[in-house]
């Protein structure tokens, strides 16, 4: 099925809507993105806004969510809120409701809410492990097959989730942490297996160590960030801003046949050992 999503050549030549700049261009697009008051969701959120989408912010925190949307409408971009809790599936479902309702379609969804909890394995609380796994896995399969939905019906869309080199890596203390996103990643693939054939593009985004909130303790840790660097074959910690082309990339025409791919965005971590 071909969506708005597909490209087209014909006898080799480039069509004139395939430009470098209109592959990527997302004006009037509507876009999703949860757990965007802050961090990578709102660097990301940020970016589709100058690349011309009208963004949708989400996270429970409304003080938060709106100081969020104060900063991108002063920049000039439209920008609407919706907070809804993500783990709760009827929230969800009502949530993306009125978004379709009051905002319009909604085009591109961007499964970006998560959190940390760090502590040896053997000492995991259980209640931990619920609410990790409630907040990081939960919230992509209740979101995905939401928005997914509408998606199908339109025959287009374009759905990311937003993994971590966790997703392929393990460290001390985070095993929990390291399972939730290895299942986002499968999760990511079968999207796509179940999807791509009514038009949607389901791919992951995958960070490596970016200076946020989630990760201030690591960056304030000064043997910590020493061994990063170490580790690291860019040697230095990421910046969000270096998280937006690959997130406009993979929300625009210029990924029309990718699908189920993880993209990693980590100074090569995941290359080397």
């Amino acid at each position: 099925m071909q969506g708005r999503n597909t490209v087209h050549w014909e006898d080799g030549a480039k069509s004139p809507e395939t430009d470098t700049m209109k592959i990527f261009d997302l004006s009037g697009r509507i876009a999703l993105i949860t757990g965007s008051s802050k961090g990578i969701g709102l660097a990301v959120a940020r970016g589709l806004a100058e690349a011309g989408a009208t963004v949708v912010l989400n996270g429970r925190d409304r003080s938060a969510l709106e100081a969020a949307g104060a900063t991108l409408k002063a920049a000039g971009h439209t920008v609407h809120l919706s907070s809804f809790d993500v783990t709760d599936m009827a929230a969800v479902q009502a949530g993306v409701a009125a978004i379709e309702a009051d905002v319009g379609p909604i085009e591109i969804l961007i499964n970006n809410a998560g959190m940390q909890f760090r502590t040896p394995l053997a000492d995991y609380p259980v209640e931990r492990w619920h609410q990790l796994f409630a907040t990081n896995v939960n919230s992509v399969f209740f979101v995905g097959q939401t928005v997914a939905r509408h998606m199908i019906a339109r025959g287009h869309g374009k759905i990311i989730n937003v993994c971590s080199v966790q997703s392929e890596l393990a460290r001390p203390g985070i095993a929990p942490y390291t399972a939730t996103k290895g299942a986002v990643k499968n999760l990511t693939k079968g999207m796509a297996t179940d999807w791509a054939k009514f038009g949607l593009q389901i791919n992951g985004l995958a960070p490596g160590y970016f200076k946020t909130e989630l990760n201030a303790a690591l960056v304030a840790d000064k043997d910590f960030s020493a061994w990063l660097e170490k580790r690291t074959p860019a040697g230095r910690w990421g910046d969000v801003d270096e998280l937006i082309g690959a997130a406009i990339f993979l929300a625009s025409d210029a990924s029309s046949f990718i699908n189920g791919h993880i993209l990693y965005v980590d100074g090569g971590i995941t290359s080397s050992l």
